[in-house]
């Protein structure tokens, strides 16, 4: 038996990178997994990767998915998704709020429409895709879940005075501080009803995808030093599987929660040899 059987997830940004990897694992755990993201087929982005590719590994694998080519940018693009989500597979259990989009560019020079898009994507769209799917979640009364994928970059550099520069990482850093304090809030808002978990999880590591290389945060898909995807897959598992009362509210790390379940044996990186963000340590 999958610790996801019967249950019907929703992964955005499932196209590539870490939301493939969790609408894979999801899949295989026993989930029916609607798979978002805006590229269906590949060649339709720069990047390797595409909804297609994902549901196509997830059926061969004898997984029930679907693809919904959708933007999420919009409220009417998140009602899309989720229309089309029920329309295949029922009430929604899970949510994954994966979805990013970033721009390493410094403030001076950034241009205030690519701004507000990344707010809609990385803050905006999590709002809304969770207040459309938790109607049917406090109804229905069954275990449930939303699970916000956060990174380090919410961290911050801390106080001057500054010897380093920076990379352009204002933006995504503010977008991510914000998801984490959206995560909390809205757990205690539903802490109430006992039957849903709202979390948070980034990579212990920087994890190898096709956007984390492009942007060279990574040498290439092998870079010793960081997190193959799958442990964010399974770390997003956990949260959307363990009993709600000992995760609701958590904004954690992927190796830190997976060691504190005794999931993994020995973790290593951001929540294990260093501190986490504020959120993740109250």
């Amino acid at each position: 038996m999958g610790k996801l059987d019967g249950q019907h997830a929703v992964v955005t940004g499932a196209s590539r990178g870490i939301g493939q990897a969790i609408a894979g694992l999801f899949a295989a755990q026993g989930a029916q997994v609607t798979c978002a993201a805006r590229t269906l087929n590949e060649g339709d982005h720069m990047l390797e990767g595409s909804l297609s590719r994902t549901v196509d590994g997830i059926e061969k694998a004898g997984g029930q998915a679907q693809a919904v080519a959708v933007d999420i940018s919009e409220e009417e693009g998140c009602q899309q998704l989720v229309d089309a989500a029920q329309a295949a597979f029922g009430h929604i259990d899970i949510l994954v709020n994966n979805a990013a989009l970033n721009y390493y560019i410094p403030i001076v020079d950034y241009q205030t429409n690519r701004w507000i898009r990344c707010f809609k994507i990385n803050v905006h769209a999590p709002f809304v895709l969770s207040k459309l799917v938790l109607p049917a979640m406090i109804e229905g009364g069954g275990p449930s879940a939303i699970v916000n994928i956060s990174s380090g970059a919410a961290i911050g550099p801390g106080r001057g005075p500054y010897d380093t520069q920076g990379r352009g990482g204002t933006m995504y850093g503010a977008t991510k501080a914000a998801l984490e304090r959206f995560t909390q809030g809205l757990a205690e808002e539903v802490a109430r009803h006992g039957n849903i978990c709202v979390a948070a999880v980034s990579p212990s590591r920087v994890v190898p995808t096709p956007g984390t290389v492009h942007h060279k945060l990574v040498s290439g898909m092998d870079d010793p030093k960081g997190e193959p995807p799958e442990l964010m897959a399974r770390a997003s598992l956990l949260l959307a599987s363990e009993p709600v009362a000992e995760v609701n509210g958590r904004v954690t790390y992927s190796q830190q929660i997976l060691q504190e379940f005794g999931w993994i044996e020995r973790g290593v990186g951001r929540g294990i040899d260093s501190a986490g963000s504020g959120y993740s340590q109250v």
